[in-house]
């Protein structure tokens, strides 16, 4: 889950747990909203822990270059 869409979860999960007001027979939708948040701030958590971990790391490639050069004269 991208960054993006824990956001968009989060959001939408805060409007209706907060502001809608209207009911569905069978749903609750303040219990879906919060369900909502909770998997958006569980989703951005790991989303931030995996960006971070990566750009500390650095790519694949920066990691495996080797340069091999003369030594100065």
């Amino acid at each position: 889950m991208s960054i993006g869409a824990s956001l968009f979860l989060i959001a939408v999960g805060a409007i209706l747990r907060y502001a809608v007001s209207d009911s569905i027979e069978g749903i609750d939708l303040q219990t879906t909203g919060l369900i909502l948040m909770i998997v958006g701030v569980v989703g951005l958590v790991i989303s931030l822990f995996m960006y971070f971990n990566a750009s500390r790391r650095g790519t694949a490639v920066e990691r495996d270059r080797y340069v091999d050069r003369d030594p100065p004269l």
